[in-house]
């Protein structure tokens, strides 16, 4: 029987052991660890204990340092709290402040009406937009000026531009404080109340001490526009456009009459200006065309109108189709009918101009109805 050789190897200790088996390792890990979470710790704590002020106060180090007893003869040692850079760098920027010498004042609305000057390529529209005005409002503004004509825009005019939408009112010796409220469809204490029209609250109704000459901003107002367009011209009473100017014709009995159905007036089929919009007075389109492009007769009828306009429509022609309906043309460079002619659809009538109050060649057009008045032609010409 063999006899078992002797263990040489030295007995290890427990820490031997655990080192062997790599605890330690995995324990001195740990350790780090628990090590920063406590010294995070203990700066947060130092920072909440002491008072932003008087960190602030030190130099970029940001270094507190403890009172000093005046009695003592040496100084006590200096307690040190130091913050993190991360810490210091957002208590910095979270109480930074940047110093602007100018502040912004907010626009006070405008009270007071103010002078524009028309410039080439302006349009009632986009002036009224500019100043954040209903286009109505350019025309009832200026009527001295624009006489409720829109074509009557041309550049260097003065207009007057209301703070407010509404109407502009000139005082006439005797006016009477609450009829002109009425007609303009607003009470008495909104013409009073407005600022710009400097007048007491208790100022008269029906007699206020208001200077004849006077403008008053009447805001919120609205009237009927003053029209000189054709009105409608019967072939029995031809002569009620008399009033337009020498183009009006005598008496017409018999003539074509139409179908109802209409054609394109010229060979363009688009605008070239204003649009059909009775917010400006402008019941009729702007045709584009060039310089004696020719005009048809959109329907057959008897001429009723066929010459000067003085209300700025220059060379005009008005057709009574016999059923309702007439037609209207503008403007035109040369005129091809006369008074009481019957003319067939598709007939030439004309050429296209810039007569009277234009600025361009174009046709403006406009078709009238004995029962519903101007209508808007885009409804009624064909491609709709």
């Amino acid at each position: 029987m063999k006899t078992p050789e002797p263990n040489n190897h030295p007995r290890l200790s427990v820490g031997e052991y655990l080192a062997q088996l790599g605890v330690l390792e995995i324990l001195g890990r740990i350790g780090g660890h628990v090590a920063t979470i406590l010294l995070i710790a203990v700066a947060v704590f130092v920072l909440r204990s002491t008072r932003l002020p008087n960190l602030l106060s030190t130099n970029q180090n940001t270094t507190v340092l403890a009172a000093e007893a005046p009695t003592q003869a040496a100084p006590r040692p200096t307690a040190v709290a130091t913050l993190p850079p991360f810490v210091a760098a957002k208590v910095s920027r979270a109480i930074s402040r940047s110093i602007t010498l100018h502040t912004d004042v907010p626009d006070r609305p405008r009270t007071k009406v103010i002078k524009y000057t028309v410039q080439r390529g302006d349009t009632i529209f986009g002036i009224a937009e500019k100043f954040g005005l209903k286009p109505e409002t350019i025309l009832w503004a200026n009527y001295d000026v624009l006489a409720d004509d829109p074509h009557r825009l041309t550049p260097g005019q003065k207009l007057n531009i209301l703070p407010v939408d509404g109407t502009y009112y000139q005082w006439h010796k005797g006016d009477n404080l609450t009829v002109v409220a009425k007609f303009f469809g607003v009470k008495p204490e909104d013409i009073i109340n407005y600022p710009a029209n400097n007048l007491p609250p208790d100022t008269d109704r029906q007699h206020p001490n208001i200077k004849p000459g006077t403008w008053l901003i009447i805001p919120g107002g609205h009237r009927s526009f003053v029209n000189w367009s054709a009105p409608v011209i019967t072939r029995k009473n031809p002569a009620v456009a008399k009033i337009l100017g020498p183009g009006f014709c005598g008496e017409i009995y018999e003539g074509p009459v139409g179908t109802g159905t209409f054609i394109w007036p010229t060979t363009l089929h688009y605008l070239s200006g204003y649009d059909y919009s009775p917010a400006i007075n402008h019941y009729g389109i702007d045709i584009a065309g060039k310089l004696g492009y020719p005009v048809y007769a959109v329907d057959s009828g008897v001429v009723v109108y066929a010459g000067w306009n003085n209300w700025g429509y220059g060379n005009v022609v008005v057709i009574d189709h016999g059923n309702g309906w007439q037609s209207l043309y503008a403007h035109l460079s040369r005129i091809l009918v006369k008074c009481g002619q019957g003319v067939a659809q598709g007939d030439m009538i004309g050429a296209i101009g810039s007569t009277g109050r234009s600025t361009g060649p174009h046709l403006h057009f406009e078709l009238m109805n004995t029962k519903y008045g101007r209508v808007n032609p885009w409804d009624f010409l064909p491609g709709k």
